[in-house]
């Protein structure tokens, strides 16, 4: 697993596998979010297979497919809240990383400075500054409100 972290509470990977789970109890993650859809992966990675698996081990599970079209303002709180509201260590995967990344990027740009949201993503080693301008337009409309 090539597991990264974000934050402290906050890490992100590629597509995990059910003989994972052990290994992620073990770093101390307690919640799986899974930013991948099931039209991207064969039936054992979809996310059914793995919600039952996580459970079955004690952790929580939350289901948030995302693609370019669907990262929506709701989709962006539920990524948000999962990690809030957590107990302890999330791991939320993608096909590499990249897609949960910019979720939690673009979920705390109205609590975040643009450059400490693409710090901690490029020290992931995700490269996001094209999203600088859509994390300013966030940020200036939760000042409006």
């Amino acid at each position: 697993m090539d597991i990264r972290e974000i934050t402290p509470r906050y890490f992100v990977s590629p597509q995990i596998s059910v003989e994972d789970i052990p290994t992620l109890i073990e770093a101390g993650f307690t919640s799986i979010l899974c930013n991948r859809p099931d039209q991207e992966i064969p039936p054992s990675h979809q996310a059914d297979v793995m919600k039952d698996a996580a459970e079955a081990a004690g952790l929580t599970f939350v289901v948030n497919p995302l693609t370019h079209d669907s990262m929506t303002p709701d989709r962006l709180k539920l990524q948000r809240d999962t990690l809030e509201s957590a107990t302890g260590k999330v791991l939320a995967y993608c096909a590499s990383g990249t897609r949960s990344t910019v979720a939690w990027v673009l979920g705390h740009a109205d609590s975040q400075t643009a450059d400490s949201l693409l710090n901690a993503a490029a020290q992931g080693g995700y490269q996001l500054e094209a999203l600088r301008p859509h994390i300013e337009h966030i940020a200036s409309q939760s000042k409006e409100t």
